[in-house]
């Protein structure tokens, strides 16, 4: 079995910074593109990042460019998503992914993803 785990959720105003952990288990994290995708109650999920397995090539949607990065570290066998100047529309469950096929350049379409961890609580408010 594999498995997903995302951390570092909380509460923080706007303007301030949290540091989401995807960490895997089960299987080696770097074989695979992964993605961030978060939804707020209501709404549709929707994608926010993606780091690709085959050259480390990033992707972000529109509404979080300039301000969130994706990055990845092999040894701990986890990827990351500093997320900085928070909004309160970035308030959201935020969920972390793995690409169904290996060392594909990743894009953000839910239907890429087949493993999927539980989600943590992002709530950006004064």
């Amino acid at each position: 079995q594999l498995q997903l785990v995302e951390s570092g959720g909380g509460l923080v105003q706007p303007g301030g910074s949290l540091r989401l952990s995807c960490a895997a288990s089960g299987f080696t994290l770097n074989y695979y593109s992964i993605g961030w995708f978060r939804q707020a109650p209501g709404k549709e999920r929707e994608g926010v990042s993606c780091i690709s397995s085959t050259d480390g090539s990033t992707y972000y949607a529109d509404s979080v460019k300039g301000r969130f990065t994706i990055s990845r570290d092999n040894a701990k066998n986890t990827v990351y998503l500093q997320m900085t100047n928070l909004k309160p529309e970035d308030t959201a469950t935020y969920y972390c992914a793995a690409d169904r096929v290996r060392f594909r350049r990743c894009r953000l379409f839910e239907t890429d993803y087949g493993s999927w961890g539980q989600g943590t609580q992002v709530t950006v408010s004064s």
